[in-house]
């Protein structure tokens, strides 16, 4: 992209931004313990570690390792290694849902993927991957950590 069209962007996001912190923070407040807190944060920071580098593995065609990160970092087979367990009794139920929908639609990618790796399908790939990625979406736009 030209840098004199980038200028323009970011002037406009910023205004976004700007916007949207004089509305106030509408989304719901979770209280839970620190120690709880920079537990989910690790974990969500994983979370997007770990959709990065199926992105990278999926633009060179790795999609049997996609798959394993997928499931075993997201999907329904991460969750004891996560701690839902204990973290869901802190969370309100439609946080627990949205979360739950994510780590389903992980593991649903994961399966994808695989067949993507055989038919070649990286569109059908990036579809199931979008659908993680709109419960992240929807959890971050409608909770936040107190």
């Amino acid at each position: 992209m030209p840098k004199f069209l980038l200028a323009p962007l970011v002037l406009s996001g910023l205004l976004v931004v700007s916007h949207a912190l004089a509305e106030g923070d509408s989304r719901i407040a979770v209280e839970m313990p620190t120690m709880m807190q920079d537990h989910m944060r690790a974990n969500m920071r994983d979370h997007l570690l770990s959709i990065n580098e199926i992105l990278g593995l999926l633009a060179v065609g790795k999609y049997d390792a996609a798959a394993d990160i997928a499931e075993k970092r997201i999907g329904m087979s991460s969750l004891e290694a996560h701690g839902a367990s204990h973290m869901a009794g802190f969370m309100p139920k439609g946080m627990q849902d949205t979360g739950t929908a994510m780590h389903q639609a992980a593991s649903r990618f994961a399966v994808t993927a695989q067949e993507a790796g055989v038919t070649r399908d990286l569109p059908r790939a990036l579809d199931a991957l979008n659908q993680v990625t709109m419960q992240c979406v929807a959890c971050h736009a409608g909770y936040r950590l107190k």
